[in-house]
């Protein structure tokens, strides 16, 4: 299918550009969005009369989007979730989930305006980019972990997938530092002596019958 962009599109066009894409991305994205126009001869002729409001309106979209950015770009927000020892998560982080936390600090970002190619399954940080506007790209931080204190941590660059990373031990360690203990560590060294000096004062117990 042949259109008309209303605005600029990465990897596709600039405004006022006819370009052919397939008709599903056509129908689903490009159409609903108002980002582009059929390409016919009503069409064309409505886009020339339009241009200048056109141009003037992605003009204030920019504006709004760079002002945006500049309390957005390289923010860091921490995300909970439950997880396994190795990072595991029992669910996910989508791109519905992204739009809600930004929503909860203050942000109003649309689907698809974020670039999460699949959803997020391992606890971590992960660097996630908004497309605020086509010329308007940023990136915000998501640290997802099993705790607030787990998220502490990890921003200060530990991992923690592994038993021995969270708890700073496993049972290995455990069991090794149980066989290294000696029996005649559990009695002290007075004890022995008055054990040892009880069977000299009573022969009786020193000699078998």
């Amino acid at each position: 299918m042949d259109v008309i962009l209303l605005e600029r599109v990465p990897k596709l066009g600039q405004m006022g550009e006819v370009v052919r894409v397939r008709d599903g991305y056509a129908r689903n994205f490009l159409l609903p969005q108002g980002k582009a126009l059929r390409a016919n001869d009503v069409n064309k002729a409505r886009f020339e009369a339009e241009r200048t409001t056109l141009e003037a309106r992605n003009l204030e979209r920019r504006t709004e989007a760079e002002a945006i950015s500049e309390k957005l770009n390289g923010q860091t927000f921490v995300v909970v979730r439950a997880a396994g020892e190795t990072g595991q998560l029992y669910g996910s982080v989508a791109a519905r989930d992204v739009v809600a936390v930004l929503e909860e600090n203050g942000f109003s970002i649309g689907r698809s305006q974020v670039e999460l190619n699949a959803p997020i399954k391992t606890i971590g940080l992960h660097s996630i980019a908004l497309v605020l506007h086509a010329d308007v790209i940023i990136s915000v931080e998501f640290n997802v972990a099993r705790s607030a204190d787990e998220a502490v941590r990890q921003a200060k660059g530990e991992d923690l997938t592994s038993a021995e990373a969270i708890y700073g031990t496993d049972e290995t360690d455990e069991q090794e530092g149980e066989e290294d203990i000696d029996a005649d560590d559990y009695f002290d060294n007075d004890t022995a002596q008055a054990s040892e000096e009880a069977g000299e004062d009573n022969p009786a117990t020193s000699q078998a019958p």
